[in-house]
């Protein structure tokens, strides 16, 4: 449930939202939401910023390029050893242990990413299964 909060924003902020929601095709005050959301999470999980792609936003480990669900596929796909994911990631394990963290307070959202890449996955690969077929390669 949401609840409706006044705050006052001077008129420079104001201006420096407005153009950022245009730029983003979000509603001024549907792009504030988001700040606020996620500033509550970057201040909960210091190592883990948002950032816009093609699939979408996402949670971000601060300083490796990589997306917290693809730390935690990997922790999984490494039995749970986050040690391990570490290496194999060639990420100090603190960051490994930051995407955990994350994941503990988020996980539908972290689930929802891995499930999206595993089907986009399967899809890819049955369109390259369907193009050597079709060329008899």
């Amino acid at each position: 449930m949401s609840q409706p909060l006044s705050i006052r924003l001077n008129d420079a902020t104001l201006t420096r939202l407005g153009a950022r929601a245009r730029r983003a095709h979000l509603p001024p005050r549907t792009l504030a939401q988001r700040y606020v959301e996620e500033g509550l999470r970057m201040d909960e999980h210091p190592l883990v910023r948002f950032a816009d792609g093609p699939a979408g936003r996402r949670a971000r480990l601060t300083g490796t390029g990589k997306d917290v669900w693809e730390v935690i596929a990997t922790v999984r796909d490494n039995g749970g050893d986050a040690a391990v994911a570490a290496r194999y990631l060639e990420v100090p394990l603190g960051l490994v242990q930051a995407a955990v963290s994350y994941y503990g307070a988020y996980p539908a959202e972290i689930d929802e990413w891995i499930t999206l890449n595993e089907q986009d996955t399967a899809r890819a690969h049955g369109a390259f299964t369907a193009g050597q077929a079709a060329t008899g390669s």
